[in-house]
């Protein structure tokens, strides 16, 4: 993992995403937030509805990045998918210090 002053470098965690096959970046951000401005492709399943995530990926194999605005509930739910039954979840960080262009 990579980690910047704060916890994971989101930046170099997305350059990650984008090398990796078949993987998802996932925004677990609440809804209002994820519309004020997200990654580009990313797909926004807050962590209040955490488990909603079977709805969207159902592919336990998936690579996950998984990202919120400073890296802590990325974090718990990285873990969370862990515990679902995810075999790929890497939490990447927060939003408020990735460089690269956010999309509303």
């Amino acid at each position: 993992m990579f980690f910047g002053l704060f916890g994971p470098d989101i930046n170099q965690g997305v350059r990650e995403y984008k090398d990796t096959p078949d993987a998802l970046l996932i925004d677990v951000r609440e809804k209002d937030e994820y519309e004020s401005g997200h990654i580009r492709d990313s797909i926004n399943v807050p962590l209040s509805a955490y488990k909603e995530i079977v709805k969207v990926v159902r592919d336990f194999d998936i690579p996950l990045f998984v990202y919120c605005r400073s890296g802590v509930r990325s974090s718990r739910a990285a873990g969370y998918f862990e515990e679902m039954g995810y075999r790929k979840v890497k939490n990447i960080g927060g939003i408020m210090t990735y460089r690269g262009e956010k999309v509303r």
